[in-house]
């Protein structure tokens, strides 16, 4: 290794030890990047220059990401403005009676899917009809950010059992069954899956709130958490929607009274406002209150009821109707397969269809300009709440071989350097031939090659490993293949690291995508290690 490799090195543990205190990562990424360039070519102009490459390469390889967030975000807006919001996630409810029934819920339907079209179509879906009926039983934005990601990103793509391409990538390179490889790795993706889950529920469930049409309207305001809680023996009572504040950053929010309780002799405001009178009779019913609302005409929509209740069964069938196309395209010869970036594409496609013909609804004459605005909105969200991870995979892609080059300039069929698989080829050889430290080190090479975004690229490394090694420990190969199918996947896959399809479940959620990543570390790195003992003993 290179000095080059050392700075790429150093400026990986510095990123993870800044994000463990918490702290944004950007500033490290950019140095880190800068540093590594500069000392690998010896050209301080051409260092400067991979600040802005990385970023721009770490933006082309991420906008589609980015578009799918904006293109729903604003069919999520046009469909606001119609009050089909609300309308849609009602029949939810049956079974999101609770901020404890949603989680189980959106982990579950979220498995199903990924693990037949991966995650990729996955989380739209979520995000358009499950995640706001979710937001509405009480389930915090990100306890419904960890429970997509662990079920999705996570438990499905790493054991990618009827699709199949990281078995079959994992078996070639190990020179073993994909079957094989494909059987172990389900029965670790459930364990880690799990263990992941039941951590990530137990962790978050005391932020779980009572159901309430408010956390709804907070959240598409692009409020994370309610800003006003309740203490004991007190209930929070929501005057119309008319009344509003401006809030330091220029948007509005509702106005919260916080009521003392029976018998007290006032009221006060959450937003500091003035006090308004408020009595024990009150509904204290979220949807009652909503209901009352609807019929004085306070919620979106109300001028336009049959249009509202139009769009809120649309959306949903037409959402349903694409995962039936997938299915069918899977299990037929009806029409074609559709899987991974078309499927992405047909998400889209159908969110673009469905948010013209919710404006047009709407605004008539003037959709022209609203439906342009309702893009603008979605794509100012999408690059604000996500555009902070570009930077820092930027640094990621300079470590892998296929953009290193391109990168820093390099001339046209000159070998890039691959800094982060250099790393990890030196440090196999240092695994002893324990079966467990074979185990665990094949599992943490695995989770170091998919710091680059890229759940499948550290796949052929290994089970190049697993081959190698698996004999000489007396381990099963296809064993230690499935377990570095799983380090590499849940890092690389979009659970561990912020600058994957991890920031697709953090828009639709609207949450920080590097607190997304605290929540999930500790949880799904215990899965993982119980999945790896478990497999040890077991095969």
């Amino acid at each position: 290794m290179g000095a080059a490799h050392w700075f790429y090195l150093s400026g990986i543990v510095l990123i993870v030890a800044v994000m463990i205190a918490r702290k944004n990562v950007v500033i490290p990424a950019l140095a880190a990047t800068f540093l590594t360039a500069w000392v690998f070519t010896g050209d301080f102009v051409t260092g400067l220059e991979s600040i802005f490459n990385a970023s721009l390469t770490a933006a082309t390889e991420l906008f589609s990401i980015f578009l799918i967030i904006a293109l729903v975000t604003a069919l999520l807006g046009s469909l606001r403005a119609l009050g089909a919001d609300r309308r849609m996630v009602e029949p939810f409810r049956v079974v999101m009676r609770s901020g404890h029934s949603a989680f189980w819920v959106l982990a579950l339907v979220t498995y199903v899917i990924s693990l037949f079209f991966w995650p990729t179509p996955a989380v739209p879906l979520m995000g358009a009809i499950l995640l706001p009926a979710a937001i509405a039983a009480g389930l915090p934005p990100i306890s419904a950010g960890v429970a997509i990601a662990i079920a999705g990103q996570g438990m499905a793509l790493s054991s990618d059992y009827v699709i199949q391409v990281a078995p079959g990538l994992s078996a070639k390179a190990a020179g073993v069954d994909t079957g094989a490889v494909a059987d172990r790795s389900m029965v670790l993706s459930l364990i880690t899956g799990g263990v992941a889950l039941v951590l990530g529920y137990l962790m978050t469930r005391s932020e779980f709130q009572k159901p309430d049409a408010l956390l709804l309207e907070r959240w598409e305001a692009g409020e994370s958490e309610v800003a006003v809680p309740a203490p004991r023996r007190s209930f929070i009572r929501v005057l119309p929607r008319r009344r509003v504040l401006q809030t330091a950053g220029g948007g509005e929010e509702p106005v919260a009274v916080l009521d003392p309780g029976p018998g007290s002799g006032g009221s006060r405001t959450g937003g500091g406002a003035g006090g308004t009178g408020g009595g024990a009779d009150e509904p204290r019913d979220a949807m009652a209150r909503a209901a009352l609302a609807a019929s004085d005409g306070d919620l979106p929509g109300a001028d336009c009821p049959r249009r509202s209740k139009a769009f809120a069964a649309i959306v949903p069938l037409a959402l349903i109707g694409l995962v039936g196309y997938l299915m069918l395209g899977k299990f037929t010869d009806l029409v074609p397969e559709v899987v991974g970036g078309d499927a992405a594409a047909l998400v889209g496609g159908i969110a673009s269809a469905l948010l013209l013909s919710a404006t047009i609804a709407k605004d008539g004459r003037n959709s022209l300009e609203r439906c342009a605005d309702h893009i603008v909105d979605g794509l100012v969200f999408s690059m604000k709440a996500m555009g902070v991870v570009i930077p820092i995979a930027g640094f990621f892609f300079i470590g892998n071989a296929d953009f290193a080059g391109k990168i820093m300039g390099m001339e046209e069929g000159k070998a890039a350097p691959g800094f982060l698989f250099d790393i990890v080829v030196r440090m196999q050889d240092a695994i002893p031939d324990s079966q467990y430290v074979v185990g665990f080190g094949v599992l943490i090479i695995g989770m170091i090659t998919g710091l680059d975004g890229s759940g499948f690229s550290g796949l052929p490394l290994t089970g190049s490993l697993a081959g190698s090694l698996g004999p000489a420990s007396g381990v099963d190969p296809a064993l230690l293949a499935a377990i570095g199918q799983m380090g590499c996947i849940w890092a690389g896959g979009g659970v561990l690291v912020a600058w994957s399809s991890l920031i697709a479940v953090a828009g639709f959620a609207r949450v920080p995508v590097l607190e997304l990543v605290r929540r999930s570390f500790l949880p799904v790195i215990a899965g993982l290690v119980v999945a790896t003992v478990a497999g040890l003993i077991i095969y």
